[in-house]
């Protein structure tokens, strides 16, 4: 199966005992049925889900174990480097300029480009450097399928002459240096007029280096936990609760804008966080019994312990503090990026990583201390995430999300990319389809996590942990008289 972080995948398998050769699914006994997500099961230690089988009443109906391994080919990188000798001369002044163009054959085919070397200037026996390629774009993960490898001599004008070509694979480039791996560069249009034609020199392979990328997956595996904050805005703008036109409005029949952006991201996060205990914060309130305006309280109104218990632990309290607290202002942001980045810096070795949810209806009040935590929080093991809601002018969050200008602070600037900006009305479905347009909006804001995730352990050198040694079942010996 395909996987994908920022997508919730359901899965169901059903157990069947079988009774005879029908394809007929009620022609055999039912025997349960599993239900969970692709990401339940890779998120689980060590990639391996147990899990009650379900689905007859007042039965216990046994467990299943289901376990996930990523595919190896696809991750691999090759770092390889070649030179050629007495090549053809094309320049009339002075010798050629070659360099090497490299093209994957399709399933059709087809060829498409997927390296150019540099170019080796007024040489015909250049080396060139050696360059690194993931084998799926090589060979799309196919070591058997054809490379097409073609030389050129550079021409300023941009009307490059071709030398020649010649085909390798990569299980034959895996070979290394060798005599297996010295090839004749031959152009077909030579070949067939000269009769005397041997080639037009030759390219040799110096060096072929297989690295395996590490991915998100192999952190998961080792234990690496994604521990899930929530803030809530609860500023005046967001208009009176008790009020259908306020974004907090708590309609007994849907979910508002905030609870709707929650759970769309959290049930996707919730399956990384083995605890599943979830910090959730509000700012922008005045809180009883003083009225005194807070930016970093606690939803369950428990400053010590403002962990909720999943997903749905978090709506409660949600819920149940707009009945409590007074809206208010300003909008400061600095507080629970702060907070989360406290956390953070506490633990910067690899096996937790954070990630801040920030719902918020708009225009934010400390842009300069905003900046000033998110250049500080760029350095730790965080990520930030903001939907907008409501039909404010969002022009400052998409100054934070950095996509466009690295964000900076005092003349600092980030050390990587950590914040992913999105306004909730571009995923409102005019049909009332909740449910997709909150699995768009989950893909878009999710999407980049596993990379900044990468990002971070890349620069610090981290590697994952190993993965738990595989389940094996317990063999029954049977003892045998003899």
């Amino acid at each position: 199966m395909d996987y994908f972080f920022e997508e919730r995948e359901n899965l169901r398998f059903d157990f069947y005992d079988v009774d005879s050769k029908s394809p007929n699914l009620s022609k055999h006994d039912f025997l349960g049925q599993m239900f969970c997500t692709l990401g339940e099961i890779v998120g689980s230690q060590g990639s391996r889900l147990e899990k009650s089988i379900v689905g007859i009443p007042g039965k216990k109906c046994g467990t299943v174990i289901v376990t996930a391994e990523e595919l190896g080919c696809c991750r691999d990188s090759v770092l390889m480097q070649f030179c050629a000798n007495k090549l053809d001369k094309k320049d009339f002044f002075g010798k050629s300029d070659p360099f090497l163009v490299f093209h994957r054959s399709n399933e059709d085919g087809s060829f498409t480009i997927c390296h150019k070397t540099e170019v080796i200037k007024n040489t015909l026996n250049p080396v060139w450097q050696a360059f690194k390629i993931s084998v799926r774009a090589l060979c799309n993960g196919d070591y058997d399928r054809t490379i097409k490898v073609e030389v050129y001599d550079w021409d300023r004008d941009g009307s490059h002459d071709f030398i020649g070509e010649f085909t390798t694979s990569y299980r034959e480039l895996s070979r290394g240096q060798s005599q297996f791996n010295v090839y004749e560069v031959i152009n077909p249009k030579k070949k067939g007029k000269k009769k005397k034609y041997v080639n037009s020199g030759t390219v040799t392979l110096l060096s072929f280096l297989i690295e395996t990328e590490v991915s998100f997956l192999d952190y998961i595996k080792g234990g690496t936990q994604i521990n899930f904050t929530v803030a809530i805005d609860f500023t005046a703008s967001n208009g009176n609760p008790s009020q259908p036109t306020s974004l907090h409005y708590m309609n007994p029949y849907q979910l508002n804008a905030y609870g709707m952006a929650l759970k769309a991201v959290g049930e996707i996060i919730q399956d990384y966080d083995s605890d599943k205990m979830f910090p959730a914060l509000g700012f922008g309130a005045r809180l009883p019994p003083d009225g005194r305006v807070s930016h970093e309280f606690a939803l369950n109104g428990n400053p010590q312990n403002p962990y909720c218990h999943g997903i749905d632990g978090v709506m409660e309290a949600y819920y149940r503090s707009l009945k409590s607290v007074q809206l208010y202002g300003p909008t400061n942001f600095a507080p629970v990026i702060n907070h989360v980045a406290r956390y953070a810096a506490s633990v910067k070795d690899g096996s937790q990583y954070f990630v801040l949810l920030i719902i918020t209806d708009g225009v934010i009040s400390d842009m300069a201390q905003t900046k000033e935590s998110i250049v500080n929080a760029s350095r730790l093991p965080m990520s930030i995430i903001i939907v907008g809601v409501g039909p404010a002018e969002f022009d400052a969050m998409e100054e934070l999300d950095g996509d466009v200008v690295r964000i900076s602070s005092r003349g600092k600037f980030a050390e990587r990319d950590i914040v992913q900006f999105v306004p909730f009305r571009d995923y409102i479905d005019r049909s009332g389809n909740h449910v997709l347009s909150m699995a768009r909006l989950a893909k878009d804001v999710l999407a980049e996590i596993p990379e900044q995730f990468l990002s971070y352990m890349r620069v610090r050198g981290i590697k994952p942990s190993p993965a738990p040694p595989p389940y094996t079942p317990p063999i029954h010996v049977l003892q045998t008289q003899i």
